[in-house]
């Protein structure tokens, strides 16, 4: 006996099954029949035109229903109440085909997106399906995030201390979409456009071993989007970056609790950012990010290999550690006049010297490493949006980034649910 051939083809036998006993069932119902008229949405009243089949994908297979059509003279268009009903106006695919087909085009290529659908649940949709789904359903995220803020959670179920972190990962594009902009190729142009993140977390979990602050588990919610964090002063509105951050401190409660973190790479833009929109916050710049500064300054000067370049780096990240800003800039001055990255290293540590205060920070048992930040610009966009061979568009990138970040936050369950309810 084949028992994986037997269990699949029973499958196949059962769903086939039960897709008859569903589209009976519907097409028995005539309640979609409103009368000769219907309120079309011009206002004028459309004209009953008999019941029309549509074959629908569903998580059962392919069914045949039949739907009261309604067409209205004056501005020339038909609808099918019943598809507004069931979810299905506009596509060929049912809302359970719709989400699991979305989620795959989320996590995997689009190619490989359709090879799951019809491994895993039997059902077949092409890779260029699988594409305008995920990207259709991302956008409504999008727009869904955008007008959806929720009340910030209740105080007795916020932890002390929240972490804010924000960072940029570069995503490779369509030629189209670079068309003016300035990047790092040689000959200044430029090959991926910046996906800007912002990610909260607590970190009351302590490591046995280190006793430094562990992110909770559960606990870390993404934002993200290809736009721009620049503001300038007779800008009415906040950037669109900025609005993102606002929105999803406040869903976090970010503004209730007691202690407020923003971490950073130590880029000006995220500190502009905190100083107008998180005022109050503690800005800490990644520790680090802040030792591969050193470190690429000892390979500067001395060479990139042996054991000078190891042992001065090693001297300036236990002076950091230590908090000896003071001995760590004596050190880099040295050689500032000299070399250009030493002169950075030192331009940007004394730009930062109140957000490198380590010890004074592990004293209050704060988090001082943007690794959750970091791992964030891995997990919500590089795992798929950077993989070999992609290019993207910035309606199709910004619509994947949004329900990864959606499915990673843990809120797809709540836009599913906002989602039913407007087509109900």
């Amino acid at each position: 006996m084949d028992f994986e051939a037997l269990e699949i083809a029973v499958r196949r036998k059962a769903l086939a099954v039960a897709a008859r006993a569903v589209a009976q069932r519907l097409n028995a119902d005539h309640s979609d029949h409103q009368g000769p008229y219907a309120p079309c949405e011009c206002g004028t009243p459309a004209r009953y035109a008999g019941r029309v089949e549509k074959i629908i994908t569903t998580a059962l297979g392919d069914m045949t229903l039949k739907r009261a059509y309604y067409h209205c003279e004056r501005c020339e268009r038909g609808f099918f109440p019943r598809d507004r009903a069931l979810g299905i106006e506009g596509t060929s695919l049912s809302p359970a085909v719709m989400r699991m087909t979305g989620l795959v085009g989320a996590m995997v290529s689009f190619m490989e997106g359709g090879e799951l659908m019809l491994e895993l649940a039997g059902v077949r949709v092409d890779a260029k399906q699988v594409e305008r789904t995920a990207e259709t359903l991302g956008a409504e995220i999008a727009q869904d995030e955008r007008e959806h803020v929720e009340p910030p959670p209740p105080q007795g179920v916020l932890p002390p201390t929240l972490y804010l972190g924000m960072d940029g990962t570069g995503v490779p594009m369509r030629k189209e979409e670079l068309e003016g902009r300035v990047g790092k190729q040689p000959d200044g142009t430029a090959k991926t456009r910046e996906v800007k993140l912002a990610v909260i977390w607590s970190a009351e979990a302590r490591d046995p071993k280190t006793h430094l602050p562990m992110r909770d588990e559960g606990s870390i919610t993404y934002s993200a989007a290809i736009e721009s964090a620049a503001s300038r002063d007779t800008d009415t509105l906040p950037s669109e970056f900025a609005q993102r951050v606002t929105r999803e401190a406040t869903r976090r409660g970010f503004d209730c609790v007691r202690r407020r973190v923003v971490l950073g790479d130590g880029a000006p833009w995220i500190w502009n950012l905190a100083d107008e929109h998180l005022p109050g916050a503690i800005q800490i710049v990644d520790r680090f990010h802040a030792k591969e500064h050193l470190s690429e300054v000892a390979k500067a000067i001395y060479g990139p290999k042996g054991d000078l370049p190891t042992a001065w780096a090693k001297q300036r990240h236990d002076d950091l550690d230590d908090g000896k800003i003071p001995d760590l800039l004596a050190a880099l001055a040295l050689h500032a006049s000299t070399n250009e990255e030493a002169r950075k290293c030192a331009d940007y540590i004394t730009t930062n010297r109140e957000r490198m205060r380590y010890p004074e920070f592990h004293a209050q048992g704060l988090c001082t490493s943007t690794g959750v930040v970091e791992a964030g610009c891995k997990v919500a966009v590089g795992t798929r949006l950077k993989r070999a061979g992609m290019h993207w568009t910035l309606a199709g990138a910004n619509a994947i980034i949004a329900l990864r970040c959606c499915k990673l936050s843990g809120r797809l369950e709540d836009f599913w649910e906002r989602r039913s309810a407007r087509a109900r």
